[in-house]
């Protein structure tokens, strides 16, 4: 088998080889076809000759000879393969304004060719961007290089400067633009002589706005001019800038600098609203640069970039001195000038019209001036104008003229001898707003821009160009496409972003600024303009019969912008050259089956793929097919392999079934897979898969890679398929995941999928377990732009598996996503919330007792509509807003409110509201039944009674009284709702109290005053007592009588204490007392108390600023309870504190115990106390206790010890007695007290070096406690009202 093959491929070689050397005349094996394309769009005309020897072929128009070097850049003709083309150029039409003339045609002896060329650049201000074209040249000899010629809007040549770098050499041309700026915006043409003409390419450069210096204030004016420059002033003009967020502009600011100064001077005091303005106050023959910045609400702009340099000087009276001027001297014979003659108005604006004329012919010797007359439209009267300065040059410009009115002007020579005659009169002059352009007309052009057209303005104006904006449809936000003013009525914008929908507008631009926008162009969707597809690939066998074959191929990678939907097949033997058309009618899918086959001959094929531009390119000639009949007992090969869900480290293969499936079914698949250019090939997957899709991974993010796929069936593994195009492994940017989400509106479960991008035809490909999607009995898709949802309409388990999609007309864009039977649970349950939604409520119905015995059932929610609705119920009946009940509800709160006016026994039961929000309902109860009914009611009742005794006469504060200072009690009470004829009685013990002075009743209140019996006298306060306590120190104050309304003040270091937690101030009757919590070294230093009676104030101090004053603690280690078996040795250990370092002292049994052999005591660095007691028995067993105390106080801890035997139960444990303080001893009595006083007597101190002994259990510290407070009642307490006695 193999020997015949290699007979046959040896001899169509050779019929090749004997068929090339054939003499064969030129002929058109593809010809010219019609075209129909925009004017001013490029355009390739192709057709396909073969001959030998090579044929020579020359193009014509309308029977001429093309000659490219008459029309530089207009033609281009290339010849490749036999492959002939000429390509129009798109600027033909721009040609006079784009290219020089012929006789600048300069021959070059070069061919060069662009390999890499520059394209749509965007820069910012203040940035730099460089140009660069890289080429072939032939010959390239080092003293022969091309020149490279830039242009910029195809009329000016660029040179070096400061603003632009040029370098042509080594196979590069380069332009940099260094400071770019909005003026370098344009489209930029390099242009180079070759041998057949020129080379030349162009791109456009946009230039945005830097950021500006103050927020909100609107980019740099542009194009600064100098448009006339004379002795008296110099006149500027410039471009306003392109606005669409900002605020609008309101006038520039000009700005001159002298040369060879730094020194930049404003202009104008007052913002000028045109883009032209004369400069005054200029020195003659000084030389100045110019600048503008644009002013709007927001601040000023950046500035624009400086103008050229200008001399402030008559331009004919340079001539003149230069000796230039064309006109002769004629001074010899005149004195009185001649008439100035063509009076215009060079320049019109709203605030200034700029006049000019010729000076006479005849003018003197003598120095000339001007004399300046106008005339309002429709009167006679000439009116001159008074200059500031005589008038020299034959320009002026005037101000303050009326907006609204026409002017004629005329102008009279003058020198000393005289005056002229009055020259004709102007045209009348009068200013002209700029139009808006004509409808704006959108195309594509390729998928990120779109070519406008636009009709100009009815009345140009002297336009100065156009701005074009563009907004995304539907979003309202407009953003600017060109920031320096188009000239020409057709543009291109760039960056736009691939299947989005746009619309435009245009403004026009001149001296008065910008024009009223344009009416918005019809939407447009950014894609590339419809093309014919290209051509088809990968032509593979698929079955071979004998006499037929059944072919396959591969989809174009570019469609054309439209649906391929039809392919033509050719065919032709191998051993001949000339194809011939299998079908006549297309063919749709991409399977065709060739008839009418010579068995045993070997076959080429190609096909073309066809849509509504027309038919594409032919395919590459597949491989020589032999035909002949497929009888082999395993599978033929797979076909149409593709790839979806290209991610970083996976991707997923599909293919499909073999046509020949051997002589039994298909039971599997294996995949194979080889790096791009390694040549080895390995499997996989091991065990073959039944479906025909497999995800592979992990696989080498970046690397390319290419696949193949064989069948299986009970006979063995078939054919393996075409070899896959190669793949990278890499996501597409932009790339999104499909997302399972409930809709918040419906309730609906879906599964959504955005692509990153998408053409106009693109469509969505829904798939389960990657089979596509048709019965929409359980689901629905919906399609909004980039976006798709799967919706499920009855979702159940039935609808889990693998769903899958793709985005058709696309380089592979698809997801896929695992729906589970968890997801879709809380799916389900979200679903279930949105459509059965509950109004959410902060408070649930509650009820308020309100004046008048009302009752106010209400609720709170988080938030409601406007059109919320709600109802009561009581007892299962329905009330209404009537005599009885009042409803409303606040929209700002979420309240709603029912109030009951009669809430009575009949009232009990059962009270309900329903709320319906929207879609959204919930409902509250309240059970009024049993003691809170009863409650409720009698809360009611009270309200009622309040309410109708508080319509006379009543009490509006009860009695209650107040100490003054000089010890008087005073009663008090206030009044409402009284009269004149209202008495009022005072009583004491069922006595009445007839007052000194009578109570005045209309005054709102009455008083009593009580002198007080007992004569507080504060000069029996003791000296301050320092006391510990458990909780830090105390100072005491001891007095004869002391009351909570007697003054008196605590400082501390000269500053008042306020009673607080750390900081407690309090009495008894017979002391006053401060009480220090956890004292620190900060509550160190010099306390006073101060106490004020009826006469004068008293002071008692004392010193707390010694160094450590802290009772001795125990600070932790001991337990209450120790149980301990005998023959043990017990060990006691604690921490103790306190400054000094406090004494230690162990007890058993209320018995100080001795350190011996069996009781060892130590306290180790004046912090460690330990009591180790060895080899412990039954008599060891009792209640031990450690007493540490110093001389500011100590404290008592016990511990409980049970000793057992070895076998016996382990006694219960019984706890001791908490930690208590001991009082420390005092330093001096305190002054002789009355027998009543429970003050302790004071008791020596035991020197340091004698132990205390343990103290009995009985004894309490004299402190009171905390919580004790004084006999004295408080101030707020309110006496009961006396019957009055009748």
């Amino acid at each position: 088998m193999h020997f015949r093959d290699e007979q046959v491929e040896e001899r169509v070689s050779i019929q090749k080889k004997v068929y090339e050397e054939l003499v064969k005349g030129p002929e058109f094996v593809v010809n010219l076809r019609s075209h129909t394309v925009w004017e001013k769009t490029p355009v390739k005309l192709l057709c396909t000759v073969l001959g030998h020897p090579t044929p020579s072929v020359k193009w014509f128009k309308d029977g001429i000879v093309i000659d490219r070097l008459n029309k530089p850049g207009k033609y281009q003709v290339e010849s490749k393969y036999g492959v002939h083309s000429l390509t129009i150029s798109r600027y033909c039409h721009f040609f006079h304004y784009a290219f020089p003339l012929l006789s600048d045609i300069r021959r070059s002896k070069l061919d060069i060719t662009f390999i890499e060329t520059f394209g749509v650049t965007f820069g910012v201000e203040g940035g730099t961007v460089s140009l660069t074209c890289k080429m072939i040249i032939n010959p390239d000899l080092a003293n022969l290089q091309p020149e490279a010629m830039w242009y910029r809007d195809g009329k000016m040549s660029l040179q070096e400067s400061h603003w632009a770098e040029m370098k042509c050499g080594g196979g590069e041309a380069k332009l940099t633009l260094p400071h770019l700026n909005k003026d370098d915006e344009g489209l930029y043409t390099l242009r180079m002589w070759t041998k057949a003409g020129t080379a030349e390419h162009s791109a456009y450069l946009f230039v945005k706005d830097a950021s500006p210096p103050v927020a909100g204030a609107s980019g740099a004016p542009m194009d600064i001019k100098v448009l006339q420059a004379d002795r008296d002033y110099v006149l500027l003009s410039w471009k306003p800038p392109n606005i669409t967020t900002e605020s609008p502009i309101t006038g520039y600011f000009v700005d001159r600098c002298e040369v060879g100064s730094d020194s930049w001077v404003q202009c104008n005091n007052s913002p000028v609203t045109l883009c032209k303005y004369p400069v005054h106050g200029l020195s003659e023959g000084h030389s100045y640069h110019f600048r503008v910045r644009a002013m709007n609400s927001a601040g000023s702009s950046r500035p624009s970039r400086v103008s050229e340099q200008v001399t402030a000087m008559d331009p004919t009276e340079l001539e003149r001195q230069q000796g230039t001027s064309g006109t002769p001297w004629t001074g010899c014979h005149v004195k009185v000038p001649g008439v100035p003659g063509k009076v215009h108005a060079s320049e019109v604006n709203k605030t200034f019209v700029v006049l000019s004329w010729t000076p006479p012919h005849a003018r003197g010797r003598e120095p000339l001036w001007y004399q300046i007359e106008k005339c309002v439209e429709g009167s006679t009267t000439w009116q001159r104008l008074n200059t500031p300065a005589p008038v020299k040059s034959p320009h002026y410009p005037l101000f303050d003229l009326e907006e609204s009115k026409k002017y004629l002007f005329r102008v009279l020579s003058v020198n000393k001898h005289g005056s002229s005659d009055s020259s004709a009169p102007s045209a009348l002059v009068h200013k002209q707003d700029p139009f808006a352009p004509g409808q704006v007309t959108a195309t594509r052009n390729t998928r990120t821009s779109v070519f406008l057209q636009w009709e100009p303005p009815k009345s140009p104006n002297k336009l100065l160009g156009y701005y074009i904006d563009a907004s995304v449809l539907g979003s309202k936000t407009w953003t600017t496409c060109n920031n320096r003013p188009y000239k020409h009525t057709r543009f291109v914008v760039h960056g736009l972003t691939p299947g989005e929908t746009y619309v435009f507008r245009v403004q026009a631009v001149n001296v008065f600024g910008l024009s009223d926008e344009s009416q918005e162009s019809l939407p447009i969707f950014v894609e590339a303009g419809v093309s014919t597809p290209s051509a088809p690939y990968g032509v593979s066998l698929l079955y071979c019969d004998g006499t037929s074959m059944i072919l396959g191929w591969k989809r174009p990678k570019f469609c054309g912008g439209s649906k391929v939907t039809a392919y033509y097949v050719d065919q032709h033997e191998a051993s001949e050259a000339q194809w011939c058309e299998v079908n006549v009618a297309p063919v749709q899918d991409r399977t065709v089956k060739v008839e009418n086959l010579k068995e045993g001959a070997f076959y080429q094929f190609r096909v073309k793929a066809g849509n509504v531009a027309g038919v594409g390119l032919s395919s590459e000639p597949s491989e020589a097919f032999h035909c002949e009949a497929w009888n082999m007992p395993e599978p033929g090969p797979c076909h149409d392999l593709s790839f979806c869900e290209v991610r970083n480290d996976s991707l997923l293969i599909q293919w499909k079934a073999p046509v020949y499936t051997g002589k039994s079914a298909v039971t599997g698949y294996f995949v194979e897979v080889s790096k791009k250019g390694s040549g080895q090939w390995s499997a996989v997957n091991e065990a073959s898969v039944a479906h025909r899709y497999l995800k592979v991974s992990p696989l080498e993010k970046g690397a390319t890679y290419e696949f193949r796929v064989r069948a299986a069936n009970a006979h063995g593994v078939g054919k393996a398929s075409a070899v896959s195009e190669p793949v990278c492994v890499k996501a597409l940017p932009g790339t999104k995941e499909i997302h399972c989400g409930v809709d918040e509106d419906t309730g609906d479960v879906y599964l959504s999928f955005e692509a990153c991008d998408i053409l106009e035809i693109s469509k969505f490909v829904w798939s389960r377990s990657y089979k596509e999607i048709t019965d929409s009995t359980r689901v629905n898709v919906v399609q909004q732009g980039k976006r798709s949802r799967l919706i499920f309409k009855s979702p159940d388990k039935e609808d889990l598996g693998t769903y899958s999609v793709y985005v058709t007309e696309t380089d592979g864009i698809s997801a896929s996503h695992v729906l589970k039977e968890e997801e879709l649970q809380k799916m389900l349950e979200l679903s279930y919330a949105i459509r059965h939604p509950v109004v959410p409520l902060k408070t649930e119905l509650a009820y308020e007792v309100l004046e008048k015995g009302r009752v106010r059932f209400w609720l709170q929610t988080v938030k409601m509509s406007s059109g919320v609705s709600y109802r009561f119920i009581v007892n299962d009946k329905e009330v209404s807003s009537s005599e009885g009940f009042k409803m409303s509800h606040s929209m700002d709160t979420g309240v709603i409110e029912m109030i009951m006016e009669h809430f009575t026994k009949e009232s009990e039961g059962t009270y309900t509201v329903q709320i319906q929000d929207g879609k959204a309902k919930t409902q509250s109860s309240l059970v009024l039944i049993g003691d809170l009914f009863k409650t409720a009611l009698k809360e009611a009742d009270f309200q009622r009674k309040e309410y109708t005794r508080k319509l006379g006469p009543h009490f509006q504060e009860y009695l209650y009284f107040q100490v003054q200072e000089d010890c008087t009690v005073l009663l008090v009470c206030k009044l409402a709702n009284v009269k004149k004829e209202t008495t009022f009685h005072w009583f004491k013990d069922d006595e009445e109290i007839i007052p000194d002075v009578p109570p005045n009743v209309m005054s709102g209140s009455c008083a009593l005053p009580i002198p007080m019996v007992i004569i507080l006298k504060c000069s029996s306060a003791s000296d301050l007592v320092l006391q510990c306590t458990p909780e830090g120190i105390r100072l005491q104050c001891y007095m004869k009588y002391y009351t909570e309304e007697m003054k008196t003040h605590w400082f501390h270091k000269d500053s008042k204490i306020s009673s607080s937690e750390k900081m407690r101030i309090g009495g008894t009757s017979e002391m006053a007392w401060m009480q220090i919590c956890e004292p620190t070294d900060r509550e160190k230093g010099h306390y006073t108390i101060e106490i004020i009676d009826a006469k004068k104030s008293h002071t008692r101090s004392f010193d707390l600023s010694g160094q450590g004053k802290y009772r001795g603690r125990v600070v932790g280690g001991l337990p209450d309870v120790v149980t301990i078996m005998e023959k043990k040795t017990l060990s006691l250990t604690c921490t103790v504190w306190g400054d000094p370092t406090p004494e230690v002292t162990w007890f058993k049994n209320e018995q100080e115990v001795i350190s011996d052999d069996h009781n060892v005591i130590s306290f180790e660095g004046g912090k460690f106390a330990s009591l180790t007691i060895k080899a412990v028995s039954s008599e060891d067993s009792g209640k031990y206790s450690i007493n540490v105390r110093n001389k500011y106080g100590g404290e008592f801890v016990e511990v409980t010890v049970s000793v057992y035997r070895p076998g016996e139960e382990i006694p219960e444990p019984k706890l001791g007695q908490m930690p208590r303080a001991v009082a420390p001893p005092k330093a001096s009595a305190p002054p002789a007290q009355a027998a009543k006083s429970p003050a302790p007597q004071p008791q020596p101190a035991p020197p340091q070096n004698v132990k205390s002994p343990t103290p009995s259990h009985g004894t309490k510290s004299p402190t009171p406690p905390h919580g004790a407070k004084s006999p004295t009642p408080p101030r707020s307490v309110k006496s009961p009202t006396p019957p009055r006695r009748k």
